[in-house]
């Protein structure tokens, strides 16, 4: 099966450089994900660590009782 999509996605021209350019686009983009995340201070995530997963309990359990 996947033969037949090899020979579907192949058939235009230029097709293995912009299969290499989408990759290579893609790895810049995790690794600048990553490197942003990394650099955030040790306690920058803490407050979200803790929050709760309900930002708002009353409104809901009201609109559960109607």
């Amino acid at each position: 099966m996947l033969k037949y999509y090899k020979e579907i996605l192949s058939q235009y021209e230029y097709a293995s450089l912009l299969q290499t350019l989408i990759l290579i686009a893609m790895v810049v983009v995790f690794v600048t994900i990553f490197i942003k995340v990394a650099k955030k201070p040790k306690g920058y995530y803490k407050e979200d660590e803790h929050a709760p997963l309900d930002l708002e309990p009353e409104e809901e359990e009201k609109n559960n009782t109607k």
